[in-house]
């Protein structure tokens, strides 16, 4: 079989992402682990790519392991700034670190990010005619995780 070369994808800066988060609600735990979920407030977007604001609305859903890794599922919708296009965000991930770091997470502490793992596979959905290349992007972000908000940098897969 012939040895050929497929290139290794690239990352292009396209925005931070910042959002209000709500207050955690758990739903208790169920077969697979314990369930959560957070509210999203509004935000902002801003980058060479894209610029808008978070409308307030959205949901992480959460499955917290007994061994503290977060499985994250965000769903939310950015306006963007230009034309007022809508653009459905889908941002399936993870976020883990050692038990102290996610203590400190979880009581609102502010914690380098380099100390934990956080980071999501991004998907977009758009009818907006400027925005309809965002429908064939595949991005990840790498995240913190602040008391009162979430900051996402994402990167275009190319």
């Amino acid at each position: 079989m012939d040895q050929i070369d497929i290139p290794a994808p690239g990352l292009r800066p396209m925005c931070r992402v910042s959002c209000e988060v709500g207050a955690l609600l758990v739903l208790g735990t169920a077969p697979a682990a314990q369930r959560r979920c957070v509210p999203l407030g509004g935000g902002r977007a801003d980058g060479p790519e894209f610029q808008g604001s978070l409308v307030a609305g959205g949901m992480d859903w959460q499955w917290q392991h007994a061994d503290g890794t977060l499985e994250i599922d965000a769903h939310y919708v950015l306006r963007a700034d230009s034309d007022g296009g809508l653009v459905e965000v889908r941002s399936i991930g993870l976020r883990h670190g050692p038990p102290e770091v996610m203590q400190r997470l979880a009581r609102g502490e502010p914690v380098d990010p380099a100390h934990y793992f956080f980071r999501t596979c991004v998907r977009f959905a758009t009818g907006a005619p400027a925005w309809q290349h965002l429908n064939k992007t595949i991005a990840i972000a790498s995240g913190r995780r602040e008391a009162s908000r979430v900051l996402l940098d994402f990167w275009r897969v190319t």
